[in-house]
């Protein structure tokens, strides 16, 4: 990447913090709580309900599950990255659980067989080594017949500007750099996915495909969040701050032909699209 142009004025949120605070404080409002009210939903998450969140991020999946439970219920939090879990011990209280918050790795759950009711993962699962044995250690620590809900994204193809920035990023840092935004797409098949869940010991296995509407303020927002907050930001790390400003305005001049129809007022208006899978053994 060369000669590229110094700091824009394009952003208007002024992204500064943490992947994590930045993911907690844009992502999670704009995109992923209202997946996780609807994963929560699909699972059926009740009152008295012991529930378990793999790969908790920041923990909005948890928090959902937390309002459903009441006080006789519990709900646990799991995620490898310290960042994210420091973010999630932050947030205001929801319901009458505490939320217990655990850092570990979802290939090895630090808990006991059948100690949880229901086991939920929201778009993690295609980010882990080893997908079929962090399905194993769900299935292990789920009591018998509950369920597990986890969220997927579809096919790239089906997610317009996801494909469009991979694309862009492709072009201008050459081949792979997409790579991380792509691999949020590595279980996308309906039937692997299924097979997936049958070849860990899942019974019955329901896949529903589901759409939802994100908002940016602008896709001048939407690539500079992408640059700094998700796992795109390693791609960029051995740039600096000026040269992370400049390749945005790049991208967003590649990008505004492209998803010129996605804009609305000035807004950025998408649809997404993944899987939702609930499974059980019995």
């Amino acid at each position: 990447m060369e000669d590229l142009p110094s700091r824009s004025d394009l952003e208007h949120w002024q992204l500064r913090g943490s992947g994590a605070e930045l993911y907690e404080r844009y992502l999670v409002p704009l995109v992923t709580s209202q997946w996780a009210v609807d994963l929560v939903a699909r699972s059926r998450v009740q009152a008295g309900d012991r529930v378990l969140d793999v790969a908790c991020g920041t923990g909005i999946v948890a928090r959902i599950a937390a309002g459903k439970v009441g006080d006789s219920g519990r709900v646990a939090g799991l995620d490898l990255n310290p960042g994210m879990l420091a973010v999630a011990r932050t947030s205001p209280k929801v319901g009458e659980v505490s939320i217990e918050w655990y850092e570990g790795s979802a290939l090895a759950l630090p808990f006991r067989e059948g100690e949880f009711a229901v086991v939920l993962c929201q778009f993690g699962l295609m980010f882990l080594p080893d997908p079929a044995l962090a399905l194993g250690e769900m299935r292990r620590v789920l009591e018998p017949g509950g369920p597990v809900g986890v969220s997927v994204f579809a096919e790239i193809e089906q997610n317009p500007v996801a494909l469009a920035l991979s694309d862009a990023l492709d072009q201008r840092l050459g081949e792979g750099a997409s790579l991380p935004k792509r691999k949020e797409h590595a279980l996308a098949d309906r039937g692997a996915l299924h097979q997936l869940f049958r070849d860990v010991g899942f019974t019955r296995v329901r896949i529903e495909t589901v759409t939802k509407s994100s908002r940016y303020p602008s896709l001048s927002d939407f690539v500079s969040f992408q640059l700094r907050a998700t796992p795109l930001a390693s791609v960029l790390a051995q740039y600096k701050e000026p040269q992370r400003d400049g390749l945005t305005a790049l991208l967003v001049e590649d990008l505004n032909p492209r998803l010129a129809g996605f804009v609305r007022g000035g807004d950025l208006v998408f649809p997404q699209v993944a899987h939702v899978v609930i499974a059980q053994d019995r």
